[in-house]
Protein backbone atom coordinates (compact mmCIF):
# COMPACT_ATOMS: atom_id res chain seq x y z
CA UNK A 1 0.00 0.00 0.00
CA UNK A 2 2.55 2.34 0.99
CA UNK A 3 4.10 1.57 -2.41
CA UNK A 4 1.53 2.06 -4.28
CA UNK A 5 0.60 5.45 -2.98
CA UNK A 6 4.68 6.39 -3.31
CA UNK A 7 3.62 5.89 -6.86
CA UNK A 8 0.70 7.74 -7.00
CA UNK A 9 2.39 11.03 -5.67
CA UNK A 10 5.19 10.55 -8.32
CA UNK A 11 2.72 11.17 -10.92
CA UNK A 12 2.60 14.89 -10.06
CA UNK A 13 4.94 17.08 -11.99
CA UNK A 14 8.16 17.64 -10.31
CA UNK A 15 7.55 15.03 -7.36
CA UNK A 16 10.10 11.98 -7.59
CA UNK A 17 10.61 9.04 -5.37
CA UNK A 18 12.41 11.25 -2.74
CA UNK A 19 9.73 13.96 -2.44
CA UNK A 20 7.16 11.38 -2.77
CA UNK A 21 8.04 8.93 0.12
CA UNK A 22 8.41 12.25 2.16
CA UNK A 23 4.86 13.13 1.43
CA UNK A 24 3.34 9.68 2.20
CA UNK A 25 5.36 9.50 5.43
CA UNK A 26 4.45 12.64 6.42
CA UNK A 27 0.45 11.69 5.90
CA UNK A 28 0.78 8.78 7.67
CA UNK A 29 2.87 9.50 10.57
CA UNK A 30 1.68 13.24 11.19
CA UNK A 31 -1.25 14.12 9.22
CA UNK A 32 -4.17 11.02 8.59
CA UNK A 33 -6.65 13.85 8.81
CA UNK A 34 -4.92 15.65 6.17
CA UNK A 35 -4.59 12.80 3.99
CA UNK A 36 -7.99 11.65 3.99
CA UNK A 37 -9.18 15.24 3.46
CA UNK A 38 -6.55 14.93 0.29
CA UNK A 39 -8.16 12.06 -0.96
CA UNK A 40 -11.56 13.06 -0.82
CA UNK A 41 -10.92 16.25 -2.56
CA UNK A 42 -8.62 14.47 -5.10
CA UNK A 43 -11.92 12.33 -5.64
CA UNK A 44 -14.35 14.79 -5.78
CA UNK A 45 -12.53 16.61 -8.73
CA UNK A 46 -12.23 13.42 -10.88
CA UNK A 47 -15.41 12.93 -10.77
CA UNK A 48 -16.60 15.77 -10.77
CA UNK A 49 -14.65 18.45 -12.46
CA UNK A 50 -14.83 18.55 -16.24
CA UNK A 51 -14.23 20.88 -19.61
CA UNK A 52 -16.27 23.98 -20.65
CA UNK A 53 -18.19 23.18 -22.93
CA UNK A 54 -17.35 26.46 -24.49
CA UNK A 55 -13.34 27.78 -23.62
CA UNK A 56 -12.38 24.13 -22.64
CA UNK A 57 -11.13 25.06 -19.77
CA UNK A 58 -11.44 23.20 -16.16
CA UNK A 59 -14.98 23.94 -14.49
CA UNK A 60 -17.40 22.01 -11.98
CA UNK A 61 -20.36 23.45 -14.83
CA UNK A 62 -20.96 22.22 -18.12
CA UNK A 63 -20.35 26.27 -19.33
CA UNK A 64 -17.51 27.84 -16.58
CA UNK A 65 -18.12 31.17 -14.76
CA UNK A 66 -16.33 33.19 -17.16
CA UNK A 67 -17.91 32.19 -20.69
CA UNK A 68 -21.40 32.63 -18.34
CA UNK A 69 -20.39 36.02 -17.22
CA UNK A 70 -22.65 38.71 -20.05
CA UNK A 71 -20.44 41.23 -18.43
CA UNK A 72 -17.34 39.94 -20.58
CA UNK A 73 -17.23 40.79 -24.05
CA UNK A 74 -17.86 38.06 -26.81
CA UNK A 75 -15.71 40.00 -29.15
CA UNK A 76 -12.19 39.45 -28.11
CA UNK A 77 -10.95 36.08 -27.69
CA UNK A 78 -7.85 34.93 -25.32
CA UNK A 79 -5.97 31.81 -26.63
CA UNK A 80 -3.89 29.90 -24.26
CA UNK A 81 -2.25 27.01 -23.38
CA UNK A 82 -3.68 25.70 -19.71
CA UNK A 83 -6.07 26.75 -17.22
CA UNK A 84 -3.37 27.91 -15.25
CA UNK A 85 -2.93 30.73 -18.10
CA UNK A 86 -6.68 32.25 -17.48
CA UNK A 87 -6.35 32.13 -13.73
CA UNK A 88 -2.86 33.92 -13.98
CA UNK A 89 -4.33 36.74 -16.63
CA UNK A 90 -7.31 36.89 -14.84
CA UNK A 91 -5.42 38.37 -11.76
CA UNK A 92 -4.25 41.07 -13.66
CA UNK A 93 -7.92 42.37 -13.92
CA UNK A 94 -7.27 43.77 -17.29
CA UNK A 95 -8.70 41.87 -19.40
CA UNK A 96 -12.58 41.67 -20.05
CA UNK A 97 -13.05 39.18 -22.80
CA UNK A 98 -13.35 35.27 -23.25
CA UNK A 99 -10.52 32.56 -23.29
CA UNK A 100 -10.10 29.17 -25.60
CA UNK A 101 -7.65 27.03 -23.88
CA UNK A 102 -5.43 25.11 -26.18
CA UNK A 103 -4.53 22.42 -23.31
CA UNK A 104 -0.69 21.76 -25.03
CA UNK A 105 0.44 23.09 -27.95
CA UNK A 106 1.47 21.92 -31.14
CA UNK A 107 3.82 18.58 -30.93
CA UNK A 108 4.24 16.55 -33.77
CA UNK A 109 6.77 14.61 -31.93
CA UNK A 110 4.73 14.05 -29.67
CA UNK A 111 1.39 13.15 -31.29
CA UNK A 112 0.10 16.88 -30.37
CA UNK A 113 -1.71 18.48 -33.35
CA UNK A 114 -4.44 20.42 -34.40
CA UNK A 115 -7.10 18.02 -33.50
CA UNK A 116 -5.65 17.45 -30.11
CA UNK A 117 -5.82 21.42 -28.74
CA UNK A 118 -9.71 21.58 -30.44
CA UNK A 119 -8.30 23.67 -33.77
CA UNK A 120 -11.71 22.90 -34.93
CA UNK A 121 -13.95 24.30 -32.52
CA UNK A 122 -11.67 27.24 -32.25
CA UNK A 123 -12.62 27.71 -35.95
CA UNK A 124 -16.33 26.67 -35.72
CA UNK A 125 -16.15 29.62 -32.80
CA UNK A 126 -14.70 31.65 -35.37
CA UNK A 127 -17.55 31.23 -37.96
CA UNK A 128 -20.45 31.53 -35.12
CA UNK A 129 -19.78 34.35 -32.66
CA UNK A 130 -18.81 37.50 -33.40
CA UNK A 131 -15.02 37.38 -32.55
CA UNK A 132 -13.59 41.10 -33.72
CA UNK A 133 -10.14 39.84 -32.09
CA UNK A 134 -7.81 36.75 -31.39
CA UNK A 135 -5.38 37.29 -28.61
CA UNK A 136 -2.67 34.90 -28.75
CA UNK A 137 -1.35 34.16 -25.20
CA UNK A 138 0.81 31.23 -25.64
CA UNK A 139 4.16 30.99 -24.12
CA UNK A 140 6.89 32.88 -25.08
CA UNK A 141 9.16 28.95 -25.86
CA UNK A 142 9.40 27.80 -29.55
CA UNK A 143 6.33 24.99 -29.63
CA UNK A 144 4.04 27.95 -28.03
CA UNK A 145 5.73 30.46 -31.19
CA UNK A 146 4.60 27.17 -33.20
CA UNK A 147 1.27 27.22 -31.84
CA UNK A 148 0.60 31.05 -32.27
CA UNK A 149 1.98 31.10 -35.85
CA UNK A 150 -0.44 28.03 -36.85
CA UNK A 151 -3.67 29.73 -35.03
CA UNK A 152 -2.36 33.36 -37.31
CA UNK A 153 -2.64 31.61 -40.60
CA UNK A 154 -5.83 29.31 -39.46
CA UNK A 155 -7.48 33.25 -38.56
CA UNK A 156 -6.32 35.18 -41.67
CA UNK A 157 -9.84 33.27 -43.48
CA UNK A 158 -11.86 35.04 -40.95
CA UNK A 159 -12.09 39.15 -40.80
CA UNK A 160 -10.68 38.99 -37.25
CA UNK A 161 -7.44 41.43 -35.60
CA UNK A 162 -4.64 38.97 -34.79
CA UNK A 163 -2.80 40.23 -31.93
CA UNK A 164 -0.17 38.27 -29.60
CA UNK A 165 0.35 39.43 -26.09
CA UNK A 166 3.86 41.79 -25.81
CA UNK A 167 6.87 40.10 -24.33
CA UNK A 168 7.05 41.30 -20.93
CA UNK A 169 7.13 38.21 -20.58
CA UNK A 170 10.70 36.54 -20.58
CA UNK A 171 11.34 33.88 -24.04
CA UNK A 172 11.27 30.41 -22.49
CA UNK A 173 9.13 31.93 -19.32
CA UNK A 174 5.58 30.61 -18.64
CA UNK A 175 2.50 32.59 -17.77
CA UNK A 176 1.66 31.14 -14.78
CA UNK A 177 5.12 32.14 -13.26
CA UNK A 178 5.13 35.61 -14.29
CA UNK A 179 4.02 38.28 -11.42
CA UNK A 180 0.56 40.32 -12.09
CA UNK A 181 2.02 43.33 -13.10
CA UNK A 182 4.47 42.08 -15.60
CA UNK A 183 1.04 40.01 -17.03
CA UNK A 184 -0.92 42.96 -17.17
CA UNK A 185 2.00 44.79 -18.91
CA UNK A 186 2.38 42.54 -21.98
CA UNK A 187 -1.50 42.27 -22.15
CA UNK A 188 -1.92 46.37 -22.35
CA UNK A 189 1.08 46.44 -24.81
CA UNK A 190 0.02 43.88 -26.85
CA UNK A 191 0.31 44.62 -30.86
CA UNK A 192 -0.56 43.28 -34.08
CA UNK A 193 0.64 39.20 -35.24
CA UNK A 194 1.79 38.88 -38.60
CA UNK A 195 2.64 35.25 -38.31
Amino acid sequence: MIESLNEAFCTLPGVGKKTAQRFVYHLLERNREGGLNLAKALVDAMEHVKHCSSCRTLSEKDICNICANNNRTNTQLCIVETPTDIHAIEQSSVYKGKYFVLSGYLSPIDGIGAAELGLDELEQKLHQQDVEEIILATNATIEGEVTAHYISNMAKHFDVRITRIAHGLPIGGELEYADINTIAHALSGRKDYGG
